[in-house]
């Protein structure tokens, strides 16, 4: 007998992948958490029955929603992650010597604990002595800090259940707040090809444009996302994507990536005409 994992992707596409074995399965204070084996995809991670991320492309989502940034701020010291209890962004982030600091706040500590024990690819970071993990609620944690960081990553759930939060007006604007002046912020923004997740978009953009200058989305290609094309929210005090992208500092680093480099990061915000239409009327001029 054959096993597959599915997620509705829309009420009428359904994506399924053959499935070895389940590892593991539980419910948090939050949310239902599983762990399946899979040939394609090596070993995933769902929230609720929903994807967040398989061994075979997690490397294409966390180096686009770290990487970018890191090629465009001169000087990031300081870093809050949001979400990311998979480990997948704080492995990206501490290959920066530079970094000082890393404040993690992941509402579920069961998720870390999971994802330690079944994905040690992706949490193999969390170690690092300048990694600090707080578990509570981000939308809470970012209401205390003022001018503090230089680069936020909005690492969340989709918006609804325990993410819902960090899709409001309020959070996104307490996220300026907590930037220092030059500051980034990044965020993961969705799928603009299904209807529902268009509209999610929309509404994610709108909000951050009202709190940021400067505010531009990009795209990445991930199979196990719903259609596989798949958004990321840059937004900035000070800098632009294309305009202030230092492609010689970054690549002098010499830092291996398997997705990014510094000219798909230039493509990548060159957007298709679909997407140009669904947000162009909440695009703040600059």
């Amino acid at each position: 007998m054959e096993f597959w994992f599915s997620e509705h992707h829309s009420k009428d596409v359904k994506f399924s992948i053959r499935v070895d074995k389940q590892l593991y399965s539980g419910q948090s204070d939050f949310q239902r958490i599983d762990v399946f084996e899979s040939p394609e995809f090596g070993r995933f991670l769902t929230l609720d029955g929903y994807m967040m991320l398989t061994e075979k492309d997690e490397f294409i989502y966390h180096e686009m929603i770290v990487h970018p940034a890191m090629a465009v701020h001169p000087n990031v010291r300081n870093v809050l992650v949001i979400g990311a209890g998979d480990g997948g962004v704080i492995r990206e982030l501490v290959r920066y010597p530079e970094i000082e600091t890393i404040d993690m706040v992941e509402i579920d500590p069961m998720v870390v604990e999971v994802c330690r024990e079944f994905l040690p690819k992706t949490t193999c970071g969390l170690d690092d002595p300048r990694v600090h993990i707080y578990y509570e609620d981000g939308l809470k944690f970012i209401r205390r800090k003022t001018d503090c960081y230089d680069l936020i990553i909005v690492d969340s759930t989709d918006p609804f259940g325990p993410g819902e939060g960090l899709f409001t007006r309020e959070f996104y604007g307490n996220c300026s707040k907590a930037l220092r002046s030059d500051g980034i912020m990044v965020n993961q923004h969705e799928s603009p090809f299904y209807d529902e997740d268009a509209v999610a978009c929309q509404r994610a953009h709108k909000r951050i444009v009202e709190s940021f200058p400067i505010s531009r989305v990009y795209q990445a290609h991930i199979p196990t996302y719903p259609s596989g094309h798949w958004l990321f929210g840059f937004a900035s005090k000070k800098y632009h994507p294309l305009r202030d992208l230092n492609e010689k500092r970054w690549n002098d680093r010499g830092l291996h990536c398997w997705y990014y480099t510094t000219t798909l990061h230039k493509g990548a915000f060159y957007i298709p005409a679909y997407v140009e239409e669904l947000l162009k009327h909440v695009e703040a001029a600059d």
